[in-house]
Order: structure tokens, then sequence, then C-alpha cells
């Protein structure tokens, strides 16, 4: 049955993955990939603050507390999408879209992670070209950006293989320290020459009243 809020009903769908929107039922499906851990030993692919990098059962609980508050907050001002990825039905990772003040500016960020037994298969640049088509095609953007630490090769090279363009550095604190992170851009000129016509949205008309920003 859908669900009385609109962004938990949209979904993206490719011929290798469904993202769905993250309802309960699907998080308690996911926990159990938090629960094993998604980090593994010697990786910090995440700025602070997060909390994958928790023990558990304490990553779990903070996890699944972050989805809820984020799930909560659509406003004007800022919203987060927050999907499942399910490789052929079973929850494997995470795929998030972030627009701020995008009544006004038209852009959005993304933010994943993957377990780590589903990595290396292709599924985490099939799941960023989803969810650039929900925001390109789906919400109209104007612009994507994504960012990744200099160190982290797997996420530079899905942005570098999805289509977008060095934008830079920046910096950012991972467990309290400094490091440097790599800046992608996305427009929605370089998405159009690149854009698929595989991938179907689900929900997308009856989420739009609720995302306020919608231009």
């Amino acid at each position: 049955m859908p669900s009385t809020y609109p962004p938990l009903n949209l979904r993206v769908r490719t011929p290798r993955l469904t993202l769905a929107a993250a309802t309960d039922e699907l998080l308690e499906r996911l926990a159990p990939v938090v629960r094993a851990g998604v980090v593994a030993e010697g990786e910090v692919p995440f700025d602070d603050p997060i909390s994958l990098y928790e023990d558990s059962p304490v990553r779990e609980w903070r996890w699944m507390q972050a989805v809820w508050r984020g799930r909560a907050r659509v406003d004007a001002s800022f919203w987060r999408l927050y999907f499942v990825v399910c490789d052929d039905g079973e929850p494997v990772g995470m795929q998030d879209l972030i627009g701020r003040d995008f009544a006004a500016l038209g852009t959005v960020t993304t933010f994943s992670w993957l377990a780590p037994a589903a990595r290396g298969r292709g599924l985490g640049r099939e799941a960023r070209a989803a969810i650039l088509h929900l925001a390109f095609e789906g919400f109209g953007a104007r612009e994507a950006t994504t960012d990744a630490f200099a160190d982290n090769h797997a996420s530079n090279r899905v942005s570098e293989l999805v289509g977008y363009t060095p934008n830079g550095t920046a910096w950012a604190t991972r467990r309290g320290e400094p490091a440097e992170l790599r800046c992608w851009r996305m427009t929605r000129e370089r998405w159009a020459e690149r854009r698929r016509d595989d991938i179907e949205l689900s929900g997308v008309e009856e989420c739009k009243p609720v995302l306020l920003s919608f231009r």
C-alpha cells in the first residue's frame, strides 16, 4: 500500500538495480548489512560526523536515527531523499540525493555506500547513474556535485566514469583528522549528452508538492 508521505513512494529502476525509498521495512532489511560493518579495516571513506564508524549496536541505532531525522526534514532550505540500493531485490547499500535551496539554485549533491560484498561489480556506478536520472529528468536539476577523499579511488573513479568533471579540491575531517577531498561537477548539459533511456522513475509527480522547494 502506498505511503501517505510521497517521498517514501519514490523508485528508480535500471536493468541492474532498484533505488527504493528507504521505508522502515527496507531499513530493517538493510540493518544486518550495517551491523556486519560497512567500513573495512583501514578504510576511512566518510567525513565527520557519521555513525558508520561506530561499534555495533550503536552503529545501527545512530544510522537509523539519522535516516529518520532526515526523512522528516523537507522544507524550502533543505531536503534529503534516502534510497536503499536493491540488487535483485536484496538491500546492499544506500544512495542519497540532497537539495539545498533547490528552488533558487537547482543544484543537488549525492552520498552513497555499498556493503563490502557488493563492491567491484559496477553497482556503485549504476546507482549513481540512477540517482542522477532522478535529479535531472525527475526534478529538473541544473547541476549535481559530489566529492570524495583523494585516497578513495573507487568513489572518484565512479564519478569520472559516470561523466562528472573535476571541480577543484576541498578539505574535511574524518575521524577528527583533516584530509583532502576531490570535488566533481555534472552540469545538466553534460548529463543530457549521456542520458540513458533505460531508467524508469515512479512516484515523482506525487513527490513534487512535498518538496516545497520544487520550482
